[in-house]
């Protein structure tokens, strides 16, 4: 399988606290790698050295073939409209309209897109996630599972060939969190995206999960499939199913 992500031997500490200790992983082409661990355990710090907000104290993050932390801002600026980010708490601006929020990451300068062009890539991105109705409507106005699904609209409105996903359904009813799951699914077959989808919420891993990597320690403790964690008697990995 053709791989477009590649992390070799990545480090990040702060001060004392090493996060990421020798950490390594690959994520191929059309594939959703969840990454498990407890609270705390780096899975944030990881993701965001992979878009570029942290960098790492050593060690390479190979996207498409291109080394993350050797971009300047002007490649890592358009190497992120390759890559989807999915914040744990949406990120949506509450002064503007659902909209404005979706347009925001379209305006670019360099980017040149036609305000007709704008107009139908924010009504795809809605009605992929099944709320074009919203478009005029302020965030103050949506329900939680309607907010993350406006978040998700404008992570994919570039339609990226990668997505980050942090915790997408972290604060979520078990309905939502679900319908939340199968919007994971339903783009990543629509758009061929690879992911990688950072939780510790069980029902999103056995949903979404190609592929299932442990990080403990700041390592990449174990990977394997869904059922192989499940039956696993490794008493780090038995915690998740207990």
């Amino acid at each position: 399988m053709e791989a477009v992500i590649v992390i070799e031997h990545l480090y990040k500490r702060f001060g004392a606290n090493v996060v990421l200790n020798d950490f390594s992983l690959e994520v191929g082409k059309e594939e959703n790698v969840v990454v498990l661990g407890k609270s705390g355990s780096g899975k944030s710090v990881l993701i965001k050295c992979i878009i570029g907000l942290l960098r790492p104290d050593s060690g390479t993050i190979k996207v498409f073939g291109e080394n993350i932390p050797d971009l300047n801002h002007e490649e890592l600026d358009r190497m992120r409209t390759k890559i989807g980010f999915l914040f744990q708490g949406n990120a949506l601006y509450d002064s503007m309209t659902v909209r404005e929020n979706l347009e925001f990451s379209l305006r670019r300068h360099w980017i040149g897109f036609s305000q007709q062009k704008i107009d139908g890539l924010v009504m795809e991105a809605l009605e992929n996630v099944g709320l074009p109705h919203t478009v005029e409507m302020m965030p103050a106005e949506l329900s939680g599972g309607m907010l993350k699904r406006v978040a998700l609209a404008r992570t994919m409105i570039l339609q990226p060939e990668i997505i980050l996903y942090d915790e997408p359904t972290t604060g979520l009813d078990p309905v939502t969190a679900r319908e939340i799951d199968n919007l994971i699914l339903k783009l990543q077959k629509k758009y061929h995206t690879s992911s990688i989808i950072i939780t510790h919420d069980m029902n999103c891993v056995k949903n979404t999960a190609d592929r299932v990597a442990l990080l403990l320690d700041g390592k990449c403790y174990a990977q394997g499939k869904y059922d192989e964690f499940e039956r696993s008697t490794d008493q780090h990995i038995k915690q998740f199913f207990e």
